[in-house]
């Protein structure tokens, strides 16, 4: 299975530094996405930190399950999942300790969206509102849950989304790494099909995409030209945040 991505950042229009970070390894097979948030640069390095630490622990951990091109059976996929849960957890605590000892960085946090392609599955990994879309036979599909106040609201029915669209917690996160020394982690498997993308995005990107289609029509020009538009295209409707595009395209 031939696997290639694409990866971008920018600071947007209106924002002065570029707390997102990204990571891409075609080799090892990992995507993430980070959005920091903190005062005096804190959430720049809360996304590297968080970042470099999932990186280190996938890239430790992969060995211990075998050849990595082999179907997962139930033991393994849960070894998988066990594996990117545990460098989440692990970049939650790095980020936390920081934070514990530069007053300057307290509640410093990110978002992570991670993927992990192995054994024809992609392996996920969230915390935050950063976003994962799958994108096949012309279709986007979010994969991800926000973990954000008006995302619990909406889905316990409490406010509609066309409330939500100009509700006042519109950038409450409910979960994020590194705030506390222990974050839930949303994680899943899905089957990969050659012809596949996968959107890896902050929400500087997702949040000014309006509509499911709109990101399958980007997504489809492929590799650099698609993440240029992506950024591009956030800049021209705002670029109020820092924005974030990584594409995975399986062969």
């Amino acid at each position: 299975m031939r696997i290639e991505s694409f990866g971008r950042t920018d600071v947007g229009r209106h924002r002065r530094a570029n707390e997102d970070a990204f990571f891409r390894d075609d080799e090892l097979r990992l995507y993430i996405v980070a959005d920091g948030m903190g005062g005096h640069a804190a959430g720049e390095v809360a996304s590297a930190e968080a970042v470099e630490t999932i990186y280190g622990m996938v890239k430790r951990g992969l060995p211990a399950i075998g050849d990595p091109d082999e179907p997962l059976t139930q033991p393994k996929a849960r070894a998988v999942l066990r594996i990117l849960e545990g460098a989440i957890q692990a970049a939650t605590y790095m980020v936390f300790a920081i934070a514990e000892l530069d007053r300057d960085k307290s509640g410093m946090g990110t978002t992570i969206s991670a993927a992990l392609i192995v054994g024809g599955a992609l392996v996920t990994g969230q915390v935050g509102d950063s976003r994962i879309y799958q994108l096949r036979n012309g279709t986007a599909v979010q994969m991800t849950e926000d973990h954000t106040l008006i995302a619990w609201q909406i889905k316990n029915g409490l406010i509609s989304p066309d409330e939500a669209k100009s509700s006042p917690h519109r950038n409450v996160i409910t979960r994020a790494v590194g705030n506390r020394d222990y974050v839930e982690v949303d994680t899943s498997i899905v089957a990969v099909e050659a012809g596949d993308r996968y959107l890896l995005c902050s929400d500087g990107l997702h949040g000014y995409l309006h509509a499911e289609e709109e990101i399958a029509s980007i997504a489809s020009k492929g590799g650099d030209t698609a993440v240029d538009l992506f950024i591009e295209l956030a800049n021209r409707r705002g670029g109020r945040d820092n924005i974030t595009a990584v594409l995975v395209e399986v062969g």
